[in-house]
């Protein structure tokens, strides 16, 4: 029997991978990258109970957490490819994939009401319009961004008649009760902090403009590992449950990791967070589109962009997801 040689067999591994219709198996997964926020309170208690550890244990996988300070942060770590998985807004996800980050849309986490354009308790500041020449702290690429930009059409406005902050969330609301900004595009649970604690005014509300708490998947990693994905949601999903049923743990968990007090945690996840979902159909699809067009009309994303088709390249359909 001939003896192949090292040369000739590597040359045939590259011509296989340059045939059509060649799949080369991916690498077996090893880590699960997934991130962790507090504007995604399932995402606390699927860490704080261990369950994807449990789950993939028997597997040899382990699970590396992540904490993401806003979608902006989470869409740089997929980008960057150090996260497998992330949570963001919806309208954050589309726009990232217009500016060309490889992810999928495949699962909600929450519908929230978790932003709102908000001023200090002595601001004399009531409405969209009054922030005419005002500094307006923001955290871009995020849902409070795209609630601001949408906020300031509708008053026929532009970010060009505000002075915009960029800061990151937490930084926003410091900045805001420091007497630093005019107001501050929120975040909860800072947002929630600076109303119980400092007085916090949220003087522009529009709950159907904020737009769905979404996981991403990196593209590849779904591609490469479809099984693993459905066993991450299917996980996701008994912890989305168990926070439904179980309101005390979750609050409990959220206070553990938070340090808030009960009046702000109650204020964000009673009040303002719903938990009622997790597959991504009609719903979702029709308020991200509303926030791709008004951003479009807005100046933000580019005329050219065909946002619909974005948006159906973002969501992917075919991902066995759980049920509600």
């Amino acid at each position: 029997m001939a003896l192949i040689s090292r040369r000739t067999l590597m040359a045939g591994v590259a011509g296989a991978m340059l045939m059509p219709g060649v799949v080369l198996a991916a690498d077996p997964v090893k880590e699960i990258r997934i991130d962790w926020a507090t504007y995604n309170p399932v995402s606390m208690v699927l860490k704080q109970k261990g369950l994807l550890e449990k789950e993939f244990a028997k597997d040899g996988i382990t699970v590396t957490w992540v904490q993401s300070a806003g979608s902006n942060k989470a869409l740089e770590f997929l980008n960057a490819g150090s996260i497998d998985f992330g949570s963001t807004a919806g309208s954050a996800a589309l726009v990232a994939k217009i500016n060309g980050n490889p992810i999928k849309s495949i699962y909600v986490y929450s519908r929230p009401e978790w932003t709102a354009l908000v001023t200090g308790k002595d601001s004399k500041i009531a409405s969209v319009a009054d922030l005419k020449g005002k500094r307006v702290a923001v955290t871009r690429g995020t849902d409070p961004h795209i609630f601001l930009v949408r906020a300031l059409l509708g008053a026929g406005l532009s970010e060009k008649d505000i002075t915009p902050v960029l800061l990151q969330h937490a930084d926003g609301k410091t900045a805001l009760i420091r007497g630093d900004v005019d107001a501050w595009a929120g975040l909860d649970p800072m947002m929630a902090q600076a109303e119980v604690e400092e007085g916090a005014k949220l003087f522009y509300r529009k709950a159907d403009a904020n737009t769905w708490g979404i996981l991403n998947v990196r593209e590849q990693f779904l591609k490469d590992n479809p099984e693993i994905v459905r066993r991450v949601l299917a996980v996701y999903e008994d912890a989305r449950k168990y926070s439904l049923a179980n309101y005390d743990e979750l609050k409990k968990t959220f206070i553990g990791v938070t340090k808030l007090p009960e009046a702000v945690v109650d204020k964000q996840l009673k009040e303002r967070t719903e938990l009622t979902h997790s597959r991504i159909g009609a719903p979702q699809r029709e308020s991200i589109l509303a926030a791709g067009i008004a951003l479009q009309q807005a100046g933000v994303i580019d005329g050219k962009v065909d946002v619909k088709a974005t948006l159906d390249a973002l969501i992917d359909g075919q991902v066995p997801l759980p049920t509600n």
